[in-house]
């Protein structure tokens, strides 16, 4: 069995997850988020879904990045 890096639990369906370098073993999607989703520049909730990026940064949506003073995002187009 394999270990989940995150909570640790030694799980029988654990799988591993990597990305560029970086790599992981996880028993749950919910460890995985915990440890490879980038975080909102603004109000530093995990992203999950596909965001935003502007000037390098990542925000969980145009909301977030309107009052970091992104402009030209959306929520609903």
């Amino acid at each position: 069995m394999a270990v989940c890096d995150v909570c640790g639990n030694d799980y029988d369906k654990a799988f591993t997850l990597s990305q560029g370098d970086r790599r992981g073993t996880f028993d749950s999607f919910e460890c995985a988020i915990h440890a490879f989703a980038p975080r909102c520049a603004h109000c530093d909730c995990r992203i999950i879904g596909h965001g935003a990026e502007a000037d390098g940064k990542m925000f969980c949506c145009a909301h977030c990045a309107t009052h970091s003073g992104v402009r030209g995002l959306e929520d609903r187009v």
